[in-house]
């Protein structure tokens, strides 16, 4: 009997013991984990400027978070718009920054602030950016966010390579520097180009800026040097435009477009285009359709479902067969692709002189 007992002690005892442990265990884990201060930022209202993009734009400062478990503590920084956090699925569209292990600062260049509130959609006006800290050893802990006002900048554009018209306007703030171009691919002094646009006035230059030549409307697709206030173009629907200019006979066109492919490898074959859709962020136009083989069938690209304008392929590159500039080119050859099946064609033509498409098989 007395064995009986002692077995039955020892028993209780390590049930005892081990019941400890898992206690224990539960109330480590539930043990409440949070930022005990206030992140803080040098700077609440930042006006970035591309001549100082490698200067610190804003430093963002918090305590350590203490975790029950004795391990490095990741953090992360994240930036978001103040109407992402009041959705079904907040910060769901933010920006996250890794900062690193046991690190409770986090500094960035005006460049790098620019990229993010470019990212997220803010524009050369000032808006509010929302700023937290998230830390992470067995489980995320977020601090309670800040506000930070940023005016970012439009980054200006590398020189074209080839000749130019700057297309400043009402839609960019009239400044050639920032402004999209048209180019002269041959050095004729015969340009185009695409260019977005909404209603509003527009003026074209010669130089990234507004001297010392600028071109304006003469009426009837005449251009006019126009160094003065007026002469401006009106663009009254708004759209995706092609815009050419003659500086030999001084004539304009700008005629909105929209594109499509037309061929035996389509689905509407030649008698009917697939339209393409343009992505206003990329500024790119993608189609994702089923081509036929190259034995089956060929295809170019073809605007407002006509033959005005039109591109093949040349020496390997996207080319023009018809345009309103020059004659029609028969050394322009349709594109094929090698097997049938589905495919997502993108055409760019964002940069005169280099314009682009891919044609990749799902």
């Amino acid at each position: 009997m007395k064995n009986i007992f002692k077995n039955i002690l020892g028993l209780s005892v390590l049930l005892l013991l081990l019941a400890g442990c898992r206690k224990d265990a539960a109330f480590t884990y539930l043990e409440k984990v949070e930022f005990n201060s206030t992140i803080t930022s040098s700077s609440s209202n930042v006006v970035l400027t591309e001549q100082n993009d490698a200067e610190s734009a804003v430093t963002v400062n918090w305590t350590a978070v203490v975790y029950p478990i004795v391990a490095p503590v990741t953090y992360h920084l994240q930036l978001d718009v103040p109407a992402d956090t009041l959705t079904a699925t907040p910060w769901s569209k933010a920006v996250s920054v890794e900062v690193g292990e046991d690190v409770y600062s986090k500094s960035m260049t005006v460049k790098e602030l620019n990229d993010i509130a470019m990212a997220l959609g803010l524009k050369v006006d000032k808006a509010d950016l929302v700023v937290r800290v998230r830390a992470f050893v067995d489980r995320y802990v977020y601090s309670a966010p800040i506000v930070v006002a940023v005016k970012p900048y439009v980054p200006i554009p590398p020189a074209p390579v080839i000749p130019s018209l700057w297309v400043p306007g009402a839609y960019q703030g009239w400044n050639p520097a920032i402004a999209p171009t048209l180019g002269s691919v041959n050095h004729d002094n015969v340009y185009e180009g695409y260019v977005d646009l909404p209603v509003g006035q527009i003026k074209l230059t010669a130089q990234a800026g507004w001297e010392p030549m600028a071109y304006g409307d003469g009426g009837t697709d005449n251009l006019i040097e126009a160094n003065f206030n007026g002469g401006n173009f009106n663009i009254e629907t708004a759209g995706y435009y092609f815009l050419y200019a003659n500086l030999n006979t001084m004539k304009y066109k700008f005629i909105p477009v929209t594109w499509g492919v037309i061929g035996a490898a389509t689905p509407g074959g030649w008698d009917s285009d697939t339209n393409l859709t343009y992505n206003t962020e990329t500024k790119k136009w993608t189609v994702t359709l089923d081509l036929k083989s190259a034995d089956l069938g060929s295809f170019k690209f073809r605007a407002n479902d006509a033959w005005a304008l039109t591109m093949g392929q040349k020496d390997g590159k996207l080319s023009y067969s018809d345009n309103p500039m020059y004659p029609y080119d028969p050394a322009t050859a349709d594109y094929t692709v090698p097997t049938t099946g589905n495919y997502t064609i993108t055409l760019d033509l964002s940069v005169p002189g280099n314009y682009t498409c891919t044609i990749k098989k799902n």
